[in-house]
């Protein structure tokens, strides 16, 4: 709420939204996410929003704790988090808010928005599984395009 009235006097105001309290947010790179939420979205998922940096990130939100738990919780799948560019932003981080300009490079924005259908955000291990999936297949597939 006080987003939106700051936004409706500044609309290019920037916003940064706290991780670790309301939310977590599970970041991949943006092919790896959209792979994966094409993935999730045919496995029926319950999904909560997902914004996209202009640094071809994407950023899936999660309910509290989640990056605290997502480095074991890929260890446990066979991958190592670092190796696959799959990282946690929990207490302590900021995530920009749509649609927060990041210098000349562009605006933040949304993959999928907030709606009323989906405000109760998933656990991290409903959306892990997809997720390390598909940054392993992408950081194996730029693996054999470097000679």
């Amino acid at each position: 709420a006080a987003a939106r009235r700051l936004w409706t006097r500044q609309p290019r105001a920037s916003v940064l939204l706290p991780t670790g309290r309301t939310f977590d947010a599970l970041e991949v790179p943006e092919s790896a996410g959209f792979l994966a939420l094409a993935r999730m979205e045919r496995m029926d998922l319950t999904l909560g929003p997902v914004t996209c940096t202009p640094d071809r990130r994407m950023l899936f939100f999660v309910l509290p704790g989640a990056a605290a738990k997502a480095s074991e919780l890929v260890r446990g799948l066979g991958w190592n988090a670092e190796a696959i560019d799959l990282t946690g932003r929990g207490e302590g981080c900021y995530v920009a808010a749509p649609p927060t300009r990041v210098g000349s490079r562009g605006a933040v924005q949304w993959a999928r928005k907030p709606t009323r259908a989906n405000r109760w955000l998933p656990e991290v291990d409903e959306l892990i599984s997809p997720l390390a999936y598909a940054c392993a297949r992408e950081a194996a597939d730029a693996r054999t395009r470097v000679p």
